[in-house]
This record gives structure tokens, sequence and C-alpha cells, in this order.
């Protein structure tokens, strides 16, 4: 369990959610709508949500233009992470890191490790920061989203939790 400063107020973000699926539409599209659950649950606001096909440049596209906007604090992408020809969601994001969390995907994979065994090393997901933006990669499966939403990225995006987080790394909302 995190740890959180009671003297700190919770800062709502505003993230956007990415389905990257060539088989995929809202009606049947279950991770995307469990991280929109989880996220608005948790007091954040969904800025964008987007479903777009297994396309490196339609996935950097879309990214490219939350990063863009000062409106985005973060993004989660789910799914185009395995090993098939088609999975490129990996290949995409690292293109527009300034900087890589290695230690994101590390911490996912010991997650699932516990749930999923050996199966886990089959798992691409990672996480950076581009332009003050964090970008989160999680597999295609709505329980991947849900450990990783729960496990990791829900208190990485809480200001009060400590020793440290991710939205004090944002250049917009650094205290001064």
């Amino acid at each position: 369990m995190a740890k959180i400063n009671p003297d700190v107020d919770f800062i709502p973000l505003n993230i956007a959610v990415m389905v990257v699926s060539d088989s995929r539409d809202e009606s049947d599209d279950k991770s995307g709508k469990m991280l929109e659950k989880l996220l608005t649950a948790d007091g954040h606001n969904l800025a964008e949500k987007k479903i777009v096909i297994d396309d490196i440049y339609e996935i950097r596209a879309a990214v490219s233009q939350w990063i863009a906007d000062p409106d985005v604090h973060a993004v989660i992408t789910t799914g185009g992470t395995g090993l098939t020809g088609r999975d490129v969601t990996p290949e995409a994001m690292k293109v527009l890191y300034d900087k890589e969390i290695e230690g994101f995907g590390e911490v996912f994979r010991m997650i699932s490790y516990d749930l999923i065994k050996t199966s886990t090393i089959q798992s691409r997901a990672i996480a950076g920061l581009a332009n003050g933006t964090v970008l989160f990669t999680l597999p295609g499966s709505p329980g991947a989203c849900k450990d990783g939403w729960q496990e990791i990225i829900k208190h990485q995006l809480d200001v009060r939790v400590m020793p440290c987080n991710l939205v004090q790394m944002m250049p917009r909302f650094k205290e001064k």
C-alpha cells in the first residue's frame, strides 16, 4: 500500500486513453472502458479516448497530439504490446520519449509474474516521459489494465504518494 502525505491535496489529472487494436471498436472494447472506469473512480478526468489500428504512424500521430496538449497530463495505451507482427505499440511509443522509465516495465512484469507466471515474458509494457507528459503502455487485456492501474499507475499519478511520484516531476505541477 502506498504511503499518502495527508498534508498534500489530491490533484486530479487529465488522462488520455488509447486502445490499439485492429479488431476492437467502442462496442466491444473492454480494456479502454476498464481504464476509463478506474481512472475516473480514483478522481482523475478522462481527457479523451481513441481506438486506433495497430499502425506505428497512427499511434504516434495520436499520442503526439496529446503530448503537445498542455491540458493532457498522462497517456495510457492498451494493446499492441505482444510479439506478433502487428504488435507495434512499444516501437511507436519509444521514439516519442524524452526519457524512458525502465522500472515501470520491470515492476509490471514482477506483479504479472505472480498471476500468470512465465507468460509475463511476453509483456512489453513500458513507460516514458515526453514534454512533461507521462506515457504508459499496457498490454491489451482488461486484467493487465486493472493490474497496471491498481498496482502502479494510480499511485504514481497521485501527488500525495510518498516518498515520490510522477506528478511531482510534471513541469506544470512542480513546486515553485
